[in-house]
């Protein structure tokens, strides 16, 4: 898979704003400063395609950007810790609830996650409510370079073992890394496997 051209469309508040398409759609989520808009970034062959800040939060709409002219990275608003007021967290966390289990085009669920933490509780809650909902998804472990490869095995490894008694089974998983591109050969062949 070839990413040839990638175009920003539009900024989303809620599910019926999204675009009246048929394009597949790759969701991208996370904890607020995972670095989802690096990783989309990598993918899309851009530095300046999703908006990298070093608030977390700064996601709080739905964007959708079509890549090839024929299908769609989306990124949703990060869940956890955000400077943004509750009340507007409540609707950006509604908008991409929604999205998510009731998007027909959404093919697949990228969950990032930290690969220099344990196990949060946040994410094994999240990927047990995607779980729960039937919501197809894999696993993107970020900033694998922060660490060595021994111990970004280790928390991988625990993640999934905590993971096995939220949900059954173990989701396909990508370590990815921004600074040596790390993974993004792999995202594109699963995406590219998954349009065919």
């Amino acid at each position: 898979m070839k990413v040839r051209t990638a175009e920003f469309v539009t900024s989303a508040p809620d599910l019926a704003s999204c675009p009246d398409w048929a394009k597949s759609e790759f969701a991208f989520i996370g904890r607020s400063n995972v670095g989802k808009s690096s990783l989309l970034n990598l993918l899309a062959g851009r530095k300046d395609l999703a908006r990298v800040s070093a608030t977390p939060g700064a996601t709080q709409l739905i964007n959708f950007f079509e890549i090839n002219g024929d299908w769609a990275l989306v990124d949703l608003p990060g869940y956890g810790y955000s400077k943004t007021p509750q009340s507007v967290r409540e609707s950006f966390h509604r908008a991409a609830s929604d999205y998510l289990s009731q998007r027909e085009n959404l093919r697949c669920v990228f969950v990032l996650i930290d690969a220099r933490l344990p196990p949060q509780r946040i994410d094994l809650e999240f990927c047990g409510w995607l779980a729960d909902g039937g919501i197809p998804f894999v696993l993107a472990f970020t900033k694998t370079d922060k660490l060595k490869a021994g111990k970004v095995a280790t928390n991988v490894a625990g993640f999934l073992a905590a993971l096995a008694e939220v949900c059954g089974g173990e989701p396909r998983t990508f370590l990815c890394s921004t600074r040596t591109q790390a993974g993004k050969k792999e995202v594109l062949q699963f995406i590219g496997q998954a349009l065919e």
